[in-house]
């Protein structure tokens, strides 16, 4: 008790009787000799007693979750009877002393959490030849040679030879995993050493290791090669963790032998091809980890018959195809199901929304299309729901705001629509929540569930206005439109009326030459029967010169896809325009009729492409960066009122359109009709010149020089807008 220099739970407090077998956490045999001292868990602080060695009858020491500090004494290898030492949980530090060898009748000995430190001890746990549990945990301590070699001590551990559960865990273990660790204690159930530096393969001879429950070699991160097969003959393997490791390979379709397996983590490694179809025979399966891998193909309907699954994560692979209705159907999902970062695409089947046990949905970052459904509503337990980087459609249901125990909502880069429903700002419980890059529209207040909300979460919905911080005004925008369509409207006229005057005056300004002058029409055709040489920019330069297209670099969201601003290795300032896919074929004829215009058409105010990035699952049109951004942006500014240009320069702005409009219609090689004008889709450069862009949408309707040599029938392909309403919403042109 000398020892001790805190005692803040008082738990020696009776301590000073006479009667020693009635002090709190001792007990005595029938002959009053102390058998046991128990006083784990009592914040007691100090170094322990050399002296306990004493307590010659002593079969069990448990010191746990304190905090003593310094050394181990080594007085306690002459407790001859002790059958339990734990000392776990504590502040100790050096190395075990070599006289704990002593303890032959040793049955448990758990030293871990502490900050013990030298080579595992080899020679100590060698002679305690009853050994059942040895935990050694969360220490420092090493392999041999150098911490090269496991070999010694899994050598020493096979005169254990009732040895159930091993547990190295959380230690700074290096070497090679030996093979004579199939000689160990066929009673052995349980072995972990994750959080080491084991590198190497596993050695398909633990399958020798017939009882084992729990295999536990994640964390591991140079544990390579592949899983093997042998593995599976452990018919009594009930959990198994292979996460955060380098295996390679496919993940064996003998995984379906092993009846009782309960959890399995193999996620956060380099494995490849499909999900076995075996994974059907585990029906005691409750926990899949799968995910940051590279899996591809589809999820296998099979997967459904693992009824008792609660977490199911597929995320961060390259899974394709559609969510199964199996697979939806797994009403067993308790805590989450995360399917996020894959290439699924589709829709949400409407078993999924019957999971009413299910905690968390993640199935963002896909290609899933189609409306939410408000059947949603329905997953009551639903706390977190990302659907974020879809497709999605239509308005979002206001069933999602009515969930009592929902925290969490993301939908942000999507396509949805219409106004954001008074059940999610009047919720209760939502925290977190996301609507940017969307197409909402209507009035949104900083109340309820919205109050401690920022302008970033509705970037990019253009028609939203309110009382966030940040956001537009409803009533200041409802005047500035009006201002601004009077001024425009008085503004065109004249300019039309007037014949032209002010956009001669600024042509001859501007160049020697008036636009309309058929010799600098024919200048820029010939520029245009020369090849043009466009440069390569790969998938990879792109993605790092928009940070992996970082939203923090997004500059727009639309219809088609994304817009982000970044920079090349040469310093290059460039736009990249990321067109979203669909099954239909919508976009890949956008795409191509979009790069049919860029490159056949040539004038100083519409927008020059600098090449195209196209790959089967990925295309990408990568233009000059426009400093000034768009004319919506002026016209439109996010805080006040005001516009920034002033007339002149909306004069100015009017001009370059209408030449560039003129162009398309009159004088380019191929007839183009845009069919989506508007002050978004007009740039600004460096000297507030004004460049037409986006032609997704655009009509092409015939080549003005016969003497291109392009195939008409392909051209007319690419202009064909078939099926698609051309406009945007609100505006759609006339006649379309």
């Amino acid at each position: 008790m000398s020892q001790i220099s805190s005692d803040p739970k008082k738990a020696l407090e009776n301590w000073n009787s006479s009667d020693v077998c009635n002090w709190s956490g001792v007990k005595c045999d029938n002959g009053s000799r102390v058998v046991n001292l128990t006083l784990s868990e009592k914040s007691l602080h100090g170094t322990i007693a050399p002296s306990l060695s004493k307590l010659s009858y002593l079969s069990i020491l448990d010191l746990s979750g304190n905090f003593f500090e310094g050394h181990i004494p080594a007085e306690l290898g002459s407790l001859s009877r002790l059958q339990a030492l734990s000392l776990a949980s504590n502040r100790l530090e050096g190395c075990i002393p070599n006289e704990l060898r002593f303890l032959h009748q040793l049955l448990y000995l758990n030293l871990g959490s502490n900050k013990l430190t030298g080579e595992l001890p080899s020679k100590i746990v060698g002679k305690m030849v009853h050994l059942q549990i040895l935990q050694l945990s969360e220490n420092r301590f090493s392999s041999h040679n150098g911490n090269t070699d496991l070999n010694p001590f899994f050598a020493s551990l096979a005169n254990c030879s009732n040895l159930t559960e091993l547990n190295l865990a959380g230690n700074h273990l290096g070497g090679e995993l030996p093979s004579i660790i199939g000689t160990l204690s066929t009673k052995l159930a349980k072995i972990n050493l994750d959080d080491n530096h084991i590198h190497g393969p596993i050695p398909p001879e633990i399958s020798n290791l017939v009882n084992i429950t729990l295999l536990n070699l994640s964390n591991n991160i140079l544990l390579n090669g592949s899983i093997p097969p042998e593995l599976f003959q452990l018919g009594s393997l009930e959990r198994m963790y292979l996460s955060n490791n380098s295996l390679s390979g496919h993940i064996p379709s003998a995984f379906g032998n092993v009846p009782h397996l309960g959890r399995l983590d193999v996620s956060k490694n380099k494995l490849c091809g499909t999900i076995p179809e075996s994974f059907a025979n585990l029906s005691q399966l409750r926990r899949l980890f799968l995910y940051d891998n590279q899996l591809s193909g589809p999820i296998p309907p099979s997967l459904g018959k693992c009824i008792n699954l609660e977490i199911l994560d597929l995320s961060y692979n390259r899974i394709s195809g559609t969510i199964p209705i199996e697979v939806a159907s797994l009403s067993g999902l308790k805590l989450y199901l995360n399917l996020s970062s894959n290439h699924l695409q589709g829709h949400i089947p409407l078993e999924l929304t019957k999971m009413n046990m299910l905690l968390a949905i993640d199935l963002s970052s896909n290609n899933l299309s189609s409306t939410i459904p408000s059947q949603l509503g329905s997953c009551i337990a639903l706390e977190n729901l990302n659907l974020s980087r879809n497709i999605f459609e239509g308005p979002l249901p206001a069933s999602i705001g009515n969930l009592r125990y929902l925290k969490e909502l993301d939908v942000s880069f999507n396509q949805l629509t219409g106004e954001i429903q008074d059940s999610l700002q009047a919720s209760s419980t939502l925290k977190q929540l996301n609507f940017s890059y969307n197409c909402f529209s209507g009035d949104i207040t900083n109340n309820g569930a919205f109050s401690s909300l920022t302008i970033k979460s509705f970037l990019g919905n253009n028609r939203l206005c309110g009382s966030i911080e940040g956001m537009r005004k409803c009533h200041r925008k409802l005047t500035h439109n009006l201002l601004v369509a009077i001024l425009l409207s008085l503004l065109i006229t004249p300019i039309f009326c007037m014949a032209g005057y002010p956009l001669l005056l600024r042509s001859k300004l501007r160049r020697k030459s008036t636009v309309f002058n058929m010799k600098g029409i024919e200048d820029e055709k010939e520029a245009m029967r020369k090849e043009i040489k466009y440069p390569r920019i790969s998938h990879r330069q792109l993605v790092e010169a928009t940070g992996r297209f970082s939203p923090s670099t997004l500059i727009r969201s639309g219809r088609f896809g994304h817009v982000y601003k970044g920079v090349l290795q040469d310093n290059t300032r460039i736009a990249v325009k990321v067109l979203h896919f669909k099954a239909d074929g919508e976009i890949s004829g956008s795409f191509k009729r979009e790069c049919q215009i860029l490159k056949r058409t040539r004038h100083r105010n519409l927008i020059r492409i600098i090449t195209v990035c196209s790959t089967p699952d990925f295309k990408a049109i990568v233009l000059h960066l426009m400093p000034n951004g768009s004319l919506e942006d002026h016209l439109y500014p996010s805080h006040g009122p005001q516009c920034g240009l002033d007339l002149v320069q909306l004069v100015s702005i009017c001009s370059d359109v209408a030449e560039g409009m003129a162009y398309l219609h009159h004088y380019s090689p191929i007839k183009v009709v845009h069919c989506d004008l508007k002050p978004s889709n007009i740039l600004l450069d460096d000297d507030m010149t004004a460049l037409v862009t986006d032609f997704g949408i655009s009509r092409l309707l015939k080549f003005a020089d016969e003497n291109f040599s392009v195939n008409d029938s392909a051209a007319y392909s690419f202009g064909s807008t078939d099926g698609l309403v051309c406009g945007s919403v609100g505006y759609i042109a006339p006649g379309e």
